[in-house]
Parts: C-alpha cells; structure tokens; sequence
C-alpha cells in the first residue's frame, strides 16, 4: 500500500519535471537557431571575418550554401568551408569550426558513406569537399572522415585519364582536361598522399599541371585556355590544338588557386616544387598584363575593350588570394602583392555593398560556365559575357575570405 501511494504520488512530480526539461531543451534550441540569426557584424571586423558571419546569417546551415535547400556533396561547399577553415585557423573561435564540422555531418553517414555523391559519375568536382575532413578526422579520429576520403581517393585511383596521364574532368566529358578541375582534384591529392602515403604520388600531383601548361597555354599572351581535348573531338576544340576558344578568368583562377595550396604540400628538396613555383610565376606574370586599372580582371580575359565583356569579381579574388599567398610563402616576387592589393581595393570600393545590418554582398560575379554538355556551351565570347551573374555567390566569396586573411585585410 506504501509502495502504491508513493508512486501516485511521484508519477505527476515525473511528469511535470520532464515537461520542465523538455521546454528548456526547447528554449535552448530555439536561442541556438536565433542565435545564427542576430549574428552582429560589425564594421570595425576584418573584411574576412564580415564576408564570413554574412554567409552564416544569410545560410544558417552550412549546406545552405549556394542556396541549397537540402545536404548535398559538392564543390562550392568545399571551397567556401576550406576558406573558413583557414579562418578558423587564425581566428580560433569555434563557431567557424562548429559551421565546418555541421556540414560534414551532414553528408557522411554513420559508416562513412557520402550523401548524394556518385562515385560512378567520375566527377572531379567531387574530389575538393574531402579537404575539409583532414582537419575533421585528425581532431576527432572519427573513421567516418577517414573512410570518406578513401572513398574519394579511390576515385581518385580509377579516375579516367588522357592517354597521357591527366584526369578526364568528368566521365560525361571524355578526354578533357578543364583548368577547374586541376584546383577540384589536385589539392585534396597532394595533401592525402603526403598525409596516408609518404608523397608517393606527388610526381602524379605535378603531372596533373605539366599536362596543362603542355597543351592549354597560348604561347603569345602566356594565358591558359579554359580546357584541352587531347581526342580534338568536341566542336569547341580547336582542331589543330584541341584548346577551347577563349581565356576565362575565373579558370584561370581555379588554377592559380590549385598551384598555390597544392605547393603547401611539396617538400623543399622535392624536384617538381621548383616546376610548380616557375608555372606559377609564369601565370602570374602573364595575367598581370590584363589586370585593368580598377584592380579587376575582365569575365574575358584579354578582351578588355569590347562590347559586353565586363569586371568579373570571382577571378580576380581567385587571383588576388593566389597572388597573395605566392607572395607570402616566398613562391612570387613582392611585386604582385601589389596587384593583389590593387584587386582587393578594387573589389571593396566599387563591387562591395553594404546592409545596414552589417551583411555584405559582392556583385559582378559569373555564376557559373562551361564547356559542351546540353543545352550546348560553344566556349565563344559570346557564350561567356551572357552567363548569368549572382551576388554572393559561392565562387566568389571563398576566394574572398581568403584573399582577405593573405592580405590582413
């Protein structure tokens, strides 16, 4: 009889006490979720940090990126997180880390399986997002993060290749060879072989642009085509060279990008790091030519004068970090740290606008752009100025925060 009164007793005191925690529980993730929403972004901020809580306000989720409305594996979500990933690094505050960690999370399942990701598709694309699990797995030791990249080095190992030796950008595009894609695939390789491989294959990393700087470079301006077909088969491919038509500044800046994280990677006695360094200096002294007096490169490189070309925004922070970094790591004279200040000012005092809340938005940026596929991408000048543009977006706002972190800016 005792034990039952006790019981009556205590069940409504149970009851009450756990409709207590589960409202605070609730409170508590309510304050979490607004949290992310009255981020302040100060003025007084460095431009990294302002560009950086703009996209954690404007995209709560990190998987958000790019307007995504559920997780996906993809490139700009690696290259925007590998940027925040460096401002972790300067910066330590745990928030920057947490927005990393939630997309990961997101993506790679309980057994280290990719969420969306198409091994079979054999997309280079897909290769870059495994950069952010390094850092992931060397914290925690979660084997979901190593089993992940050994994925993406598998594809990596069954990738298709020109007949001699460079990665097909995408299975739907035989024999290819896009400037993207050295900056989608090289970085994550050099850095895993380095990590789980003693560098076996960093002479492979090194091929990788040697097969670029062979067969895409125009020998007049020193500027590099934004793709190859060693096969000279799709109609955009020049059927001497097989170059597609026209110099895209942003390729040229995936490149330029690839060139300077691949080299964190290269020991100093390493043969091919001085090749490296001579392809980057090479790249940079021809682009400098074409940098216009606002500090900004043109959506078609060496066609500053005509009609519908315009300041494009992506490359030139491509090339402003790439220039930079170069700079600061000793790969490039000091010379082009003056012209990546000359873009970065640029960018700040006639692309920048700035919400009264303290978001900033980036205009001016190519959303996006291509070569074959359907509807058809010829690769003529007229093909590139008529892409659409976006503010914000992904391409331009990594590249950003890590020309301002090179910069101090």
């Amino acid at each position: 009889m005792k034990s039952t009164v006790q019981t009556n007793f205590f069940t409504p005191l149970l009851s009450v006490l756990i409709l207590i925690l589960s409202f605070n529980q609730g409170i508590a993730q309510t304050n979490l979720s607004h949290e992310k929403n009255v981020l302040e972004i100060s003025n007084q901020l460095k431009w990294s940090e302002r560009m950086a809580l703009t996209l954690m306000k404007s995209h709560p989720n990190s998987y958000n990126i790019d307007d995504a409305k559920a997780p996906h594996w993809d490139y700009v979500h690696g290259l925007v997180l590998y940027a925040f990933e460096q401002l972790y690094k300067e910066k330590k505050d745990e928030k920057y880390a947490t927005y990393i960690k939630q997309y990961a999370d997101d993506l790679i399942d309980s057994e280290g399986g990719i969420k969306t990701y198409q091994f079979e598709s054999f997309n280079i694309d897909n290769i870059v997002a495994g950069r952010l699990l390094f850092d992931l797995y060397n914290k925690t030791q979660d084997k979901r993060y190593l089993i992940a990249m050994q994925t993406l080095r598998k594809q990596l190992e069954e990738q298709p290749r020109t007949a001699s030796g460079g990665f097909w950008h995408k299975k739907i595009y035989p024999n290819q060879m896009w400037l993207d894609g050295l900056y989608m695939g090289s970085p994550f390789y050099a850095q895993y072989t380095t990590v789980f491989e003693n560098g076996k294959n960093l002479n492979d990393v090194a091929k990788q642009f040697e097969f670029i700087q062979l067969n895409a470079i125009d020998y007049k301006t020193g500027l590099l085509y934004h793709a190859w077909d060693e096969n000279k088969k799709m109609p955009w491919a020049d059927k001497t060279t097989g170059t597609s038509p026209n110099f895209w500044s942003r390729s040229m800046g995936w490149y330029a990008m690839a060139l300077v994280d691949v080299l964190d990677f290269f020991p100093e006695n390493h043969p091919n790091k001085k090749v490296l360094i001579g392809y980057l200096n090479d790249l940079a002294n021809a682009l400098v030519k074409f940098q216009d007096a606002s500090g900004l490169w043109y959506q078609v490189t060496d066609m500053g004068g005509r009609e519908g070309n315009y300041l494009e925004t992506s490359g030139t922070s491509m090339f402003a970090y790439a220039f930079a970094k170069g700079v600061n790591k000793g790969y490039l004279p000091k010379k082009f740290k003056k012209s990546a200040k000359k873009a970065f000012n640029g960018l700040t005092s006639k692309y920048i606008t700035v919400h009264t809340d303290g978001q900033i938005v980036i205009t001016n940026a190519c959303a996006v752009a291509g070569l074959g596929g359907n509807p058809y991408r010829d690769g003529s000048y007229e093909y590139y100025i008529n892409e659409r543009r976006k503010d914000n977006d992904p391409k331009v706002t990594g590249p950003f925060i890590l020309a301002a972190l090179e910069l101090n800016k």
